[in-house]
């Protein structure tokens, strides 16, 4: 009986069965429609009611396990129906039909809404500086002077940098035109405008103090340098507006990227400063509690209480109720409800993946670390190693799927990353909180607590950065849905299995062998870059970044993308220590923005731009790239020859300035014939109809005629059919990025060049792609595939 006594009692799983059944419902619906989560929902509803009666109408069997799935199926079923429920209800009001079809029209109209979270850079081809705002649509008047008068959440596109000012709670109006939303949430309407917001009245006292301490901690990092001083900021409250791009890269590698926005973490250190404050103050538990929540408000204000604040002062509740309450094994059942009413009341949370990594952090927490621990120390471990290794593995494990399916890799390093992260992070978000708090009354001590907290703050840097640059340190796995499902039953079906002692050791040797055997063979013979190779066009997103070899660690990049993080971790993947060229083939953002990323921790030597200086915003920043990183800044014309090293470059266009074209920035680009180990590589830039047109009547066939294409301008439709068949390519390779709203690549394009023999291949679907010289022709490798032959 004792024995029976001493084993541990199963969770409790009835409330987990409601949460995960009303979090999955949720997420059908989003993306469903309310009519068929609706019958989706009642179909499941009367197959789990119908296995819940049958289970529980055998209450007289002694197995205790057939009522606890009873009540599970009780609890699933419940799920459902209110998850569909809620969501319905939401969709219903999304998709009024009023505001629907001026989104459809694509109409003018003026909004009046309410700002919901403060606004956000984003990274847009072609139109830099682009502000996203959320907000809360209170009026809109169509073009024919109706009002709608509707609570629904409406997504602005902002270009005008009045909108930077704006705080959570506002009230403005605008004027812009109308679209319609990417579906998936409960955004009813996309407002895209180039006007200011004409301000009504001020937001609410707490929002402006919030502003005011996050404005004081921006100027107490600014004298910080630019890393730890860009990642403060983002690990105290959330603001990454100065976080360095290459610096958010190295944290997605190392799967550290959870630590650039405020999570459950965050409270729980704020939170734990606060009751060892109590603590050592003799107070009691209640007054304790209560100044911890005293705490986690004023955090939860300070950071704005965006739906990733509000679910991470939800996971930081949980703990507090346990505390009250006496009761720390209840926190399983307290999360469940809390991820019940969460889902229910904002049922956009079920598709947030940042709802989705807390959650399951917060469960491997509880159901796996705990365990770990445990194990470790009975096979004499010292507890405070065992629980630092069991936390963050845990965590990892649990996150595992979700991170595999958004990035398409499976992070080796981001265990150990964490793990020596562990000791930083306390002190960098305390001292950052109390550099904010002090930063109205006393600037020059929130700016020395400041650079007291940077020093934590580097060594994450430090971090992310050498963990990024580890060979071996990711491997590829299938993206989406599909791979995290996958990962997911990997991952369970692995818990189940090591629960035998003899399946536990084989796993251990086979993971240990894994990882010492996988390490030296990619470091000795490493798939990328193959070898021979002539030509890699990396995947940057939408926008352009080509690199030819020259020599070991050397190379000539054509154009950067359109942020820095991407084209750096291209020019890394590829071994890039040094640029003797640089060339840009036109400043738009989507081909300059990420010139920061070749300049980072290499020597460029010289930048090779066109004549054309438009627009002018794109020129500016090439030239600061150049003059920061001491590049000579010149210029070409057709007819030029640039030869560096085993890779000759001849400028074939624009013959001449065009004028009044579609678009005379992309009609003016510079257009490249590269020649490497023999092969004959054409890269047009984002040359379209017009400046096609003009080369074919001022150059020859045969100087058109490469082998391999970078096709023009991602793959638009706007291409001359006699200039390819001038070029008569063996490969074309097309820069695009995945979802983009242009309709890049045209259909018909990619068929014309496939029915010519061509083959093509699209760095949106096949990531990085190779080019590169065998004996009998041409290979085509896509980073991390197999190659293949092309005659």
């Amino acid at each position: 009986m004792n024995a029976v006594q001493a084993q541990p009692a199963p969770p409790d799983l009835r409330l987990a069965g409601l949460a995960v059944a009303a979090w999955l419902t949720a997420l059908a619906g989003l993306h469903l429609g309310a009519r068929a989560i609706l019958l989706l929902a009642g179909t499941v509803a009367v197959l789990t009611t119908v296995s819940a009666l049958h289970l529980l109408g055998r209450l007289g069997n002694p197995r205790v396990a057939v009522r606890r799935v009873g009540w599970i199926a009780v609890a699933v079923g419940l799920g459902v129906v209110c998850g569909a429920a809620a969501t319905a209800a939401r969709l219903v009001v999304r998709d009024a039909p009023p505001i629907r079809a001026l989104a459809e029209q694509r109409v003018p109209v003026t909004a009046e809404v309410v700002v919901r979270d403060d606004p956000r850079p984003i990274r847009s081809a072609g139109r830099p500086g682009m502000l996203l705002v959320s907000t809360e649509l209170v009026r809109l008047t169509g073009p024919d002077g109706h009002r709608i008068h509707a609570s629904v959440r409406l997504l602005v596109l902002a270009t005008d940098p009045a909108w930077r000012g704006l705080l959570p709670g506002q009230r403005v109006s605008t004027e812009g035109r109308l679209g319609v939303p990417r579906g998936g949430d409960l955004t009813a309407a996309v407002l895209s405008t180039n006007d200011p917001p004409e301000r009504h009245g001020e937001s609410s006292w707490a929002q402006r103090l919030a502003g005011t301490l996050r404005a004081g901690l921006q100027r107490a990092c600014a004298p910080l340098p630019d890393d730890p001083g860009g990642l403060l900021p983002g690990l105290v409250v959330g603001d990454t507006s100065r976080l360095p791009p290459a610096v958010e890269e190295d944290f997605r590698a190392t799967g550290m990227t959870h630590l650039n926005a405020v999570s459950g973490s965050n409270v729980a250190i704020v939170v734990g400063a606060v009751l060892l404050l109590a603590r050592w103050a003799r107070a009691g538990p209640w007054l304790a509690v209560g100044l911890c929540g005293v705490a986690l408000v004023g955090f939860v204000i300070l950071v704005r209480p965006s739906p990733s604040v509000v679910r991470a002062a939800t996971m930081g509740a949980i703990g507090l109720a346990a505390l009250a309450a006496g009761r720390p094994r209840a926190a399983l059942p307290a999360l469940a409800a809390a991820v019940t009413v969460l889902v229910l009341v904002d049922p956009e949370l079920a598709g947030d993946p940042g709802f989705a990594l807390s959650v399951l952090a917060t469960g491997g927490l509880l159901l796996l670390a705990p365990r770990w621990r445990d194990g470790l120390r009975r096979r004499g471990v010292p507890p405070g190693l065992a629980e630092a290794l069991a936390v963050p593995a845990a965590a990892q494990l649990a996150c595992g799927p979700v991170v595999a399916g958004i990035s398409g890799t499976v992070s080796l390093v981001a265990v150990p990353a964490n793990l020596l992260a562990v000791p930083a992070i306390a002190p960098a978000t305390v001292l950052g909180v109390l550099a904010a708090i002090v930063s109205p009354i006393w600037p020059a001590g929130a700016e020395f607590v400041a650079w007291l907290a940077s020093w934590p703050a580097w060594w994450l840097v430090v971090i992310a950065r050498q963990g990024a640059r580890l060979p071996g340190g990711t491997l590829p796995w299938p993206g989406g849905v599909p791979g995290a499902l996958l990962l997911t039953v990997l991952t369970v079906a692995l818990l189940v299995a090591v629960r035998r002692p003899l399946v536990r050791r084989l796993v251990a040797v086979v993971g240990v062998a894994a990882v010492l055997g996988a390490l030296p063979v990619r470091l000795a013979a490493a798939g990328w870059p193959p070898p021979g190779w002539v030509v890699v066009a990396c995947a940057v997103g939408q926008g352009d970044a080509l690199v030819l070899p020259v020599g070991s660690g050397r190379a000539v990049v054509v154009d950067a993308g359109p942020e820095p993080g991407a084209v750096d971790g291209c020019l890394r993947r590829l071994g890039v220590r040094e640029v003797p060229l640089l060339v840009v083939s036109h400043f738009h953002a989507d081909h300059v923005g990420g010139v920061a990323g070749v300049f980072r921790g290499r020597r460029v030597d010289s930048v090779l731009v066109p004549s054309s200086t438009d627009p002018e915003s794109g020129r500016d920043l090439v030239r600061a790239a150049a003059t920061a990183g001491r590049a000579a800044l010149l210029t070409t014309v057709a007819g030029a020859r640039h030869p560096i090293g085993g890779v000759d470059l001849v400028v074939l266009g624009p013959p001449y300035p065009l004028a009044g074209t579609r678009s005379d920035p992309n009609n003016n680009s510079l257009v490249l014939r590269a020649t490497v180990a023999g092969v004959r590589i054409l890269l047009p830039g984002d040359a379209e109809t017009e400046e096609q047109h003009a080369l074919l009547t001022r150059t020859t066939p045969d100087q058109l005629r490469a082998d391999v294409l970078k096709v023009a301008h991602h793959g638009s439709a706007y291409q001359d059919p006699s200039f390819l068949d001038a070029v008569r390519p063996a490969v074309a390779l097309v820069p695009v990025g995945s979802g983009n709203t242009y309709g890049h690549p045209n259909p018909g394009l990619l068929a014309r060049l496939s029915r010519g023999g061509t083959r093509v291949l699209r760095t949106d679907t096949d990531g990085d792609l190779a080019a590169l010289r065998i004996d009998d022709g041409l290979a085509v490798v896509r980073r991390g595939i197999p190659p293949g032959r092309q005659s």
